[in-house]
């Protein structure tokens, strides 16, 4: 397996949108969602997030399953 890294912009609303402003930069999270576009106008890629997860372990009590 290979890893991959890339910088995508993202969008989340509700439960998410707090569990993403707890986020420290740096932190590992898994987030699913689904690609679009960013307006009808701009062809450019948002991710919008539905569930996230924290990667490195519990201790900090913040998980979610959307």
């Amino acid at each position: 397996m290979r890893r991959v890294e890339c910088e995508v912009a993202c969008v989340a609303l509700g439960t998410p949108a707090g569990l993403l402003a707890a986020a420290k930069l740096g932190d590992r999270l898994r987030v699913q969602g689904f690609l679009a576009a960013k307006s009808l106008k701009s062809r450019a890629t948002v991710l919008h997030v539905k569930e996230i997860e924290f990667q490195e372990g519990i201790e900090n009590g913040i998980q979610t399953e959307g």
